[in-house]
């Protein structure tokens, strides 16, 4: 609400590119035009020769040779003329406002108003709003006549005055989902053909999701593999994309293998994705529980770099920088969470009857992981570090079998729903209709991009 907006944080420092021109509607508060011989013209409206000095917009505005008292200055006093402004980063609204002339006071009303229908701290750079003003008065004081704000590719908003204070109106676009196809090869790496392909970043990441328990991205992934997704993007009636739906296909060619997943939704409403036999794309655990690593050391007998002996490693040690988000590999209940002696800050998670795994080394435990707690496959559970026994920064990760650490490399995870039945009948007439759909739709390699 407004009246927890504080002032002191809106200001700041503005920068913003100007247009102005001259509206057709007369302002309906002529009292304010005030008129004399003995007031020069520079004072009312900006001039063709020098710039107003006190205005910080004076070098960018365009300029009118007027009579004093013409009843062309008097006419034109009384139309408002629109400044564009784009957002530069630390400005804020009462920043913008205030060097576009208009008076602290008369800003704050304006902002007030606005938070009724959005937060002014959500101002990001290369926003733009159009703000209409009325030429200043001979105090200099320059006064808004409405506002005009695009919060997002799917909300308008205007401020405009009413009585002493102003008032703000929010309209909301309808949307229409529209599928589309794009395809990709890869030739240095996945998020730069996803990139040149025009995959928005949102939905690269769900790609990456639903294949995380399939393929290893970090390793497994080379050049001339290829990806192909179909998904719904949402447009608004003039056509602009502006925001996107989920997945409905998802297909990746890895080492010569082709993997294709579509999205079901079955009998207790869950979403999830399954192969052409109806086998969720779900496994028990993630393949790699650290995003961006490389496997510094495997599972097996070694000479331990600090203790100078050989001694067993019951582990995988995945080399990434310190702060790197670990994730928790499967859903389950946190058994343990803080320091292990030579494990330093480390976390024990028990998915179920059979399997745990382990993290070791860590810089810091989320706050949000101590035992007892339940946490989410995918969940960030602590960052990489280097505590305890440890040469750098790393994550030692440990899979648990039945109580006993055994190679992750080497453990057959198991798989998640298998569709059977009626369900499975309704996923063939579900998939079917999905295959049509996807062979149809021209794949494209350039796709509307948004801020995710």
């Amino acid at each position: 609400m407004a009246g927890g907006l504080s002032l002191a944080g809106l200001i700041g420092a503005a920068s913003f590119a100007v247009t102005v021109m001259a509206t057709p509607t007369p302002s309906d508060d002529s009292s304010e035009t005030v008129m004399g011989a003995a007031t020069p013209s520079a004072a009312l409206l900006p001039m063709t020769e020098t710039p107003r000095p006190d205005s910080p917009l004076a070098a960018n505005w365009d300029r009118a040779s007027l009579g004093v008292d013409s009843e062309a200055q008097s006419e034109l006093l009384n139309r408002p003329y629109s400044i564009e402004i784009e957002i530069a980063p630390g400005d804020t609204l009462m920043s913008v406002l205030q060097d576009a002339g208009i008076d602290r006071p008369v800003a704050y009303r304006a902002i007030e108003a606005l938070s009724e229908v959005f937060d002014p701290r959500g101002l990001r750079p290369k926003q733009t709003m159009e703000v209409d003003i009325m030429p200043p008065l001979p105090n200099g004081v320059s006064r808004l006549a409405e506002l005009r704000f695009h919060p997002d590719g799917l909300r308008d908003v205007i401020v405009s005055p009413e009585g002493e204070g102003f008032t703000a109106t929010e309209s909301v676009r309808s949307l229409t989902d529209h599928v589309v196809r794009t395809d990709g090869q890869i030739d240095s790496s996945l998020y730069v053909a996803a990139r040149d392909a025009g995959v928005p970043v949102r939905v690269l990441g769900s790609l990456i999701n639903i294949f995380s328990f399939d393929v290893d991205f970090q390793r497994e992934v080379q050049p001339g593999d290829r990806f192909s997704l179909m998904f719904s993007e949402k447009r608004t009636d003039d056509g602009e994309t502006v925001d996107f739906g989920s997945i409905l296909v998802a297909e990746m060619t890895v080492g010569g293998t082709l993997k294709r997943f579509y999205q079901f939704q079955d009998d207790d409403g869950r979403i999830d994705y399954y192969d052409a036999k109806g086998q969720s794309v779900r496994r028990a655990l993630l393949r790699t529980p650290v995003e961006g690593a490389r496997i510094s050391s495997g599972f097996g007998k070694r000479k331990h770099p600090i203790l100078g002996y050989t001694k067993m490693h019951k582990g995988l040690d995945f080399a990434a920088p310190s702060g790197t988000p670990i994730y928790a590999a499967g859903d389950g209940v946190v058994e343990a969470a803080g320091w292990n002696g030579g494990y330093g800050r480390y976390i024990r998670i028990r998915h179920n009857g059979t399997y745990s795994t382990a993290y070791a080394h860590l810089s810091r435990i989320d706050s949000r992981v101590k035992p007892g707690a339940r946490v989410d496959q995918r969940q960030i559970i602590g960052y990489v570090g280097t505590s305890g026994r440890s040469t750098g920064p790393h994550l030692h990760y440990e899979v648990h079998v039945n109580g006993r650490q055994t190679n992750p490399l080497g453990v057959k995870l198991p798989t998640g729903k298998t569709l059977a039945g009626a369900e499975l009948a309704r996923f063939e007439r579900v998939r079917a209709e999905i295959e049509q759909q996807y062979a149809a739709i021209e794949p494209r390699t350039q796709v509307a991009q948004i801020v995710d």
